[in-house]
């Protein structure tokens, strides 16, 4: 019973990942996650008192555990919008932007924007850093440009996006708001082809998460079927043993 508990919990902690995947699918730039699992040991085994393999009733195993949500960093198709403020990456590396915090995070979302002051920045206000880590700041009553290397350009000024990658996609953790914090060093990307007027979409595959989903969900139904019947079978034992007293 508690093998079956362990298992409809785990597979609603699946759903729940899979349902934020497709509440994203119309996300630019928006990267999947993926639900990692692991079997586990019966409790005697994890407290050292029995061993894998003993051929005991603890070597039956534990049931299943969800272990980590992974980030799936496949790059999403490209879409043309023909909004100067939206930019796609087409190739490696991230958008940098200031946080409220002050710290400086990554994002492949490009659907910007400019506020009242001109000022670059992203749906949720945060500004759009350039290469030295200033905020960018364009004339939106002037025409400018974005070339395929990432600067902007306007009335013989330019300034080059921030754009950086890490050492390793492992060391990126999502922190919301379609946001990545990087735990170490990231560097400036070479070879930047960046596009103007276009969008990264969604990296949600929705026939994909949608078949995900029923599979998860009569996973769950099965163990909590399993649940009732193993509660039906002690209650019948109780009642007979009760009966017989």
């Amino acid at each position: 019973m508690y093998i079956s508990g362990e298992g409809a919990r785990v597979q609603a902690q699946r759903l729940e990942v899979i349902a934020n995947n497709l509440a994203n699918v119309e996300t630019p730039g928006f990267k999947r996650d993926v639900p990692m699992f692991q079997s586990r040991f019966a409790e005697a085994i994890q407290d050292g008192t029995d061993y894998p393999g003993s051929g005991s009733q603890n070597d039956v195993g534990g049931g299943v555990k969800m272990i980590s949500t992974e980030t799936d960093f496949s790059r999403g198709g490209i879409r043309q919008t023909d909004t100067p403020t939206d930019f796609a990456i087409n190739g490696e590396g991230f958008f940098n932007v200031r946080g409220g915090d002050g710290q400086v995070y990554l994002t492949r979302a490009g659907n910007f924007s400019l506020d009242a002051n001109g000022r670059l920045q992203t749906q949720t206000n945060l500004p759009v850093l350039d290469e030295g880590g200033a905020e960018i700041v364009i004339d939106g009553t002037r025409p400018w440009s974005l070339d395929s290397g990432g600067r902007i350009t306007q009335e013989g000024d330019s300034k080059l996006l921030g754009m950086t990658e890490p050492q390793s996609l492992g060391d990126l953790v999502k922190v919301g708001s379609n946001l990545f914090r990087s735990l170490g060093p990231t560097t400036p990307v070479a070879g930047r082809d960046v596009r103007q007027g276009y969008l990264e979409q969604s990296g949600v595959n929705p026939t994909r998460e949608m078949m995900a989903m029923i599979e998860t969900s009569r996973a769950f139904e099965a163990n909590t079927k399993i649940i009732q019947h193993q509660d039906s079978m002690i209650s019948g034992l109780l009642s007979r043993v009760l009966s017989n007293s």
